[in-house]
């Protein structure tokens, strides 16, 4: 799949997402400085959360309280949303940089808004994910769209797949554990095969809720070719996801490494060019472990391979010297030639 220029697939270096979120807290300073520390620390892709608050929720919501918030899910996204106005400037500010600008819409009406802004693609979160009515909303817009699948299963997540199928647009899947953060006795690094086994026309992802970068860095490992995190200028923030964030040094050390992992990973088993000298030494040739007269009929005993390998017969060739005999005599410790041999 494509997201402007930039190509996303097995083939190329995985896309890593730093999810500002709502880590800015509704002030859209922080959020520029958010961005502009995400761009100085190589970032190519930055994620939002575009929530109108009375489009996305009831009043029930009220009532309702997040495990990672002393207040209501209301209340936090009520406190923590940009105004439209708000977002335009911050999708500004970060294109002005170069980079990617994503957005999560938790509503139609935030979809209808990213689209009249003409974001690239579209993020669609966990509690969208089954979400069939906005899916298919999103999906008719005609661009790429990114669906985190935590809290689901492969056959849930079956029909949300089918209606990005049916529309044609290039869609990815993340898989995503939802709690905040996550400790690894619950994040899923198989779900991202197990995705891949079952969604083979899908790019397949990470979406890390975890502490640190080493799931992330695994996920890689496992072939994911997008990798998305919350992010945040500094962890002394607080937060409801502020916990599971990573701050700019530690997005440059996952993109840095994401691609050294990426790269290794498409290497095949092979000896390498700059393996050869170690080659020479590390391996054994086969010397004669004993003196040995001329025409003796080589046994086991009679023979060993030590370093370097620079001998003419390999360590290798070893069963093939026996029975052998000898048509000079040798000291123990001499390379042995193929021409030494009857």
């Amino acid at each position: 799949m494509r997201i402007g220029d930039r190509l996303i697939g097995p083939d190329h270096p995985p896309l890593v997402i730093a999810e500002i979120g709502i880590n800015h807290g509704g002030d859209l300073d922080v959020a520029r400085e958010m961005v502009t520390l995400a761009a100085k620390a190589g970032a190519e892709c930055v994620k939002h959360q575009t929530h109108f608050v009375d489009d996305e929720m009831t009043d029930e919501a009220k009532s309702i309280f997040p495990p990672n918030a002393d207040v209501s899910i209301w209340e936090v996204m009520a406190r923590c949303a940009l105004s439209a106005q708000d977002e335009v400037a911050l999708k500004a500010h970060a294109e002005s940089l170069g980079l990617i600008y994503l957005s999560t819409p938790f509503s139609r009406k935030a979809a209808d808004f990213l689209e009249s802004i003409g974001v690239l693609a579209y993020k669609i979160g966990s509690g969208e994910a089954d979400h069939l009515p906005l899916i298919r909303h999103i999906a008719r817009f005609g661009k790429p769209v990114i669906l985190s699948t935590g809290m689901q299963t492969i056959a849930s997540i079956g029909a949300s797949v089918d209606i990005l199928r049916a529309s044609g647009v290039p869609f990815a899947l993340l898989e995503c554990t939802n709690l905040y953060p996550s400790p690894p006795e619950i994040v899923s690094l198989r779900g991202i095969t197990d995705l891949r086994a079952a969604f083979p026309d899908a790019i397949i992802g990470f979406s890390d809720h975890s502490i640190g970068p080493e799931m992330a860095l695994a996920g890689v490992a496992l072939g994911a070719c997008i990798v998305e995190r919350h992010y945040t200028d500094s962890r002394y923030r607080k937060g409801p996801d502020i916990a599971c964030s990573m701050d700019p040094a530690e997005l440059r050390h996952l993109i840095d490494r994401s691609r050294e992992i990426h790269t290794a990973l498409h290497n095949p088993k092979q000896r390498t060019a700059p393996e050869e000298d170690v080659y020479r030494f590390a391996r054994g040739s086969i010397v004669a472990d004993r003196d040995l007269e001329a025409g003796t009929v080589l046994a086991e005993a009679d023979i060993w391979a030590r370093r370097p390998g620079n001998g003419e017969i390999p360590a290798y060739e070893f069963d093939a010297l026996i029975g052998r005999r000898l048509n000079r005599a040798v000291t123990r410790n001499t390379q042995l030639k193929w021409s030494d041999l009857d």
